[in-house]
């Protein structure tokens, strides 16, 4: 069903845009079957207990990436002279992305061997998460790239996998401590002085990479997953409430001092600022990309103008990438949006009840942490393009352009299958 849709959404591109079948179908139906069929055979040999959507929806998302940038490929190379196509790189790297999937189910025969290397992986983790700040700023100023020669890698994308994994091994040696009860303040119970080591330590990492990086969306994903997965260990509200006051804390104090992050807040505040006379503009508020953005999602209405009817080349260059929901909403309209958001909903639901089945405590918080990492991303990615929150300039998981963002989703897919796999040997077993 995946591979059909995914043909179908290319098939109908084409005969939007060019009025006639698209020359490259035969060669896009093939590599869809193929990178359905390979990792399924995979699954099925190296995992065959595992959650039967999770490969599927992973599947799904990544064949309407490719549709979408197929689409806004000819729209950019009719109103952007020199303007390369994205479509054919973004099918090699998801091709790159589920050989990188098979083969960590190949050699990953358990996940709890993982547990083993939680101290090697943070410090990795922490090496590539302050890498960035030694390499020049994106075109707006944020430093989330590592440059090699011509390649390019965003190693954000793979940080949220090794910290998801770290915490989970943290957490299940120390949940016991940081479950204590300390004194109660405002009617609520919040955890001993010597216990807010971990969440404080987490918050001032994050902070950093705010500061030093200007990276808004690996700083709210990076503390987010922290504390959706301490509540998860611990189950004490005290621990959410404060991690909600510290973020909000931080994110006053750096919003107001930090340029680039206080633009992005300026912005999101002032959408449509960029119209106003230049005297008058707040600062920060140069770029007219929100409200384009939000132009189209209301011309989309409820159904859309179809695929290839809008013009979600206006947005600009970040049309492909983090704006690339606002082409859904434009062209597949409100019940395309909700589609979309919808098999995110359900493959992080998956995720959640593999944690629920699963029998050992890491794998429980490890599947809760990849699933609270995706949903985080998806979160402050739709709620920066829809006004909700500020713009953060992460991908889309699996639909935006980026090598990055791909191999690391494909990578978050891998362990989940895995842990899916290991709960359905045991359910076998006790039954």
């Amino acid at each position: 069903m995946a591979v059909l849709i995914s043909c179908f959404g290319y098939a109908y591109t084409g005969l939007s845009v060019t009025g006639g079948f698209p020359d490259g179908f035969a060669g896009f139906a093939g590599a869809m079957t193929c990178l359905a069929v390979v990792p399924h055979l995979a699954v099925r040999r190296y995992a065959p207990y595992a959650d039967p959507l999770i490969l599927p929806l992973a599947v799904l998302l990544s064949g309407l990436g490719l549709v979408l940038l197929y689409r806004l490929d000819s729209a950019y190379a009719q109103r952007f002279k020199g303007a390369g196509a994205t479509a054919p790189d973004q099918l090699l790297w998801t091709v790159i992305g589920v050989g990188v999937c098979v083969g960590v189910l190949v050699v990953l025969r358990d996940h709890r061997r993982l547990q083993r290397y939680i101290y090697v992986l943070m410090a990795v983790a922490l090496v590539l998460l302050m890498a960035p700040a030694f390499f020049p700023g994106d075109t707006y100023g944020a430093k989330r790239w590592i440059f090699v020669g011509p390649l390019s890698l965003q190693p954000g994308e793979f940080v949220k996998t090794m910290i998801a994994v770290f915490f989970a091994g943290y957490l299940v040696t120390h949940r016991d401590a940081l479950a204590l009860t300390g004194r109660k303040v405002f009617g609520v119970r919040l955890p001993p002085g010597r216990q807010l080591g971990p969440i404080l330590g987490v918050w001032v990492l994050s902070l950093l990479v705010l500061v030093f990086e200007r990276d808004l969306g690996t700083s709210l994903i990076f503390f987010g997953l922290f504390v959706v997965m301490l509540y998860t260990a611990t189950e004490r509200t005290s621990w959410v409430l404060v991690g909600v006051v510290m973020a909000a804390a931080g994110a006053t104090v750096v919003g107001s001092v930090e340029p680039h992050v206080k633009g992005r807040i300026a912005a999101w505040l002032h959408p449509f600022a960029v119209y106003l006379p230049k005297d008058r503009q707040p600062p920060g508020t140069g770029s007219e990309q929100l409200a384009n953005a939000l132009f189209g999602f209301g011309s989309g209405g409820v159904t859309g103008t179809g695929l290839g009817q809008g013009h979600p080349e206006l947005i600009g260059f970040a049309g492909r990438s983090d704006f690339i929901l606002t082409t859904v909403g434009e062209e597949m309209g409100l019940a395309g949006t909700m589609v979309v958001l919808l098999l995110y909903g359900l493959l992080v639901q998956r995720g959640m009840s593999t944690a629920l089945h699963s029998r050992d405590p890491f794998g429980k918080l490890l599947a809760v942490g990849l699933s609270a990492a995706l949903a985080l991303q998806v979160f402050v990615v739709g709620g920066g393009v829809m006004g909700l929150i500020p713009l953060t300039g992460k991908a889309l998981p699996f639909l935006a352009k980026g090598g990055s963002s791909l191999v690391a989703n494909w990578l978050l897919v891998a362990v989940l299958v895995r842990i899916s796999d290991s709960a359905g040997r045991a359910r076998e077993a006790e039954a």
